[in-house]
């Protein structure tokens, strides 16, 4: 089976990119994530679950403001980007990029207005909260910044500067939350649950300025393209983009919000931190896409569908290979990894399994949301994950009282592999294909058992 995959890696130029890339990717993150997740240990321990509950309620209100900021524009980048460099038409790529920019920008203080002026609003009659309110006002200022760096990180993907992008995105972004953390702590002796706000706002400002060199470096020798870029060719395809992110970040963060509605602030710091750690199960996920979305538009804009068909399948067995340690080790050890942040975390044992199981479907299934935006899907998918989300709702709501964050991870599990199967039979009806080369495998697996009997 190795010997296959090394002479199909010298033969097919796309795999060996679509492996660079992954690899690329994969050796950041495995900078940036133990980055963050010492970062996330060494804020619980200081702080506790009560504070760190707080913090994330105050993240995804601006998680959610973000989202609506971004219009949709970070994939419809990713697509129109991808597609005309393919094409060798980088001025129009750079104008795509430019109508980006105005429309984000717009967008990202007209809600960081609504929001903070709303924060007393959201904190009382929402979460019932009311010492909330200044922490989500102040995270609001960081909104405008965090957007455009994510439009611009994401066109560094398009751009296939996979190096940049993961760095950018890992490694910067935890080194720099680390840096202020430790300064504002230790240098100035500053110790209210504030700084873990203020250190989040200053970050999204770096890590803007950098990104934005990092692009106009790439598009600034550039001229103008003939042709101009209107307001509506970008929101035609970026809101249902939009409307898919929403309805993926209500399922994401439902049961965080139902959470905090129904249980304490502890319960969703517990929930949070077993939420994060079961992400990794689909880390192989986020490695490959990091290069096989702008690869799927590539194939689509030149109408290649075997090898969009080679790349799908190529892809989705890397991630169901590099996703399944992961998941052995979480439903062998929960409780130590969720005692590595604390003793009182060990309560989310289960809540981790469960996670895991639902982020380990969404890893084998492999890129199929992906597939379907960048091959001018995104209303099909808007649909699906619309379906799902008000599933993962009505669970939340029929769970979380009674089974509190177990309710909230059999919900999410379960909208989890909805949110999949789904898409990944519409591909093979779409496109005649599945995602999953079920054949090879699992052909390796069945050879050894022959072998044993």
């Amino acid at each position: 089976m190795i010997r296959r995959f090394l002479k199909s890696l010298e033969e097919d130029g796309h795999l060996k990119e679509l492996v660079r890339g992954s690899l690329a990717f994969a050796s950041l993150r495995l900078v940036g994530a133990p980055l963050g997740y010492l970062f996330a240990v060494l804020i619980a321990r200081i702080y506790g679950p009560s504070p760190l509950g707080m913090l994330a309620l105050a993240s995804t209100i601006m998680a959610v403001g973000s989202l609506f900021a971004t219009l949709g524009m970070g994939n419809a980048l990713l697509r129109f980007v991808a597609e005309h460099c393919a094409r060798g038409e980088k001025a129009t790529a750079r104008a795509f990029y430019m109508k980006g920019v105005q429309l984000c920008t717009l967008a990202s203080v007209v809600i960081t207005a609504v929001v903070y002026f709303t924060a007393p609003h959201i904190s009382e009659v929402v979460f019932k909260k009311p010492h909330l309110t200044p922490y989500i006002q102040v995270a609001s200022l960081g909104l405008l910044p965090g957007v455009l760096f994510a439009i611009n990180i994401e066109t560094l993907r398009a751009l296939k500067h996979i190096k940049r992008y993961t760095f950018m995105q890992s490694v910067a972004m935890h080194v720099l939350l680390m840096f202020f953390f430790l300064i504002g702590y230790y240098a100035f002796g500053y110790r209210e649950v504030m700084l873990l706000i203020l250190i989040g706002v200053f970050t999204s400002l770096v890590l803007f300025f950098v990104s934005t060199l990092l692009v106009w470096k790439e598009f600034s020798h550039i001229e103008p393209a003939p042709v101009t870029v209107s307001a509506g060719q970008m929101l035609s395809v970026s809101l249902p983009m939009l409307m898919t992110g929403a309805l993926f970040m209500v399922m994401s963060w439902t049961d965080i919000i139902m959470l905090g509605m129904w249980r304490t602030d502890a319960e969703v710091g517990v929930y949070n931190i077993a939420m994060r750690l079961a992400m990794i199960t689909s880390f192989p996920l986020a490695a490959i896409n990091s290069i096989a979305a702008p690869k799927f538009a590539e194939f689509w804009g030149r109408q290649d569908m075997e090898g969009l068909k080679r790349i799908a399948q190529q892809s989705t067995r890397l991630i169901f290979w590099t996703s399944a340690p992961v998941l052995a080790l979480y439903l062998l050890f929960p409780s130590f990894f969720m005692g590595i942040f604390g003793e009182e975390f060990r309560v989310g044992a289960l809540a981790l399994v469960i996670l895991s199981v639902g982020q380990f479907v969404n890893a084998a299934s492999g890129s199929v949301g992906y597939i379907l935006q960048m091959t001018g899907k995104q209303n099909v998918l808007s649909n699906i994950v619309f379906g799902a989300s008000l599933i993962n709702i009505l669970l939340n709501y029929i769970l979380i009282p009674k089974f509190g964050i177990y309710g909230a991870a059999t919900a999410s599990c379960v909208a989890v592999v909805i949110l999949n199967l789904l898409p990944l039979f519409i591909i093979k009806k779409k496109y005649g294909f599945f995602t999953i080369n079920a054949k090879y495998m699992f052909g390796f697996l069945n050879k050894m058992r022959k072998k044993e009997v």
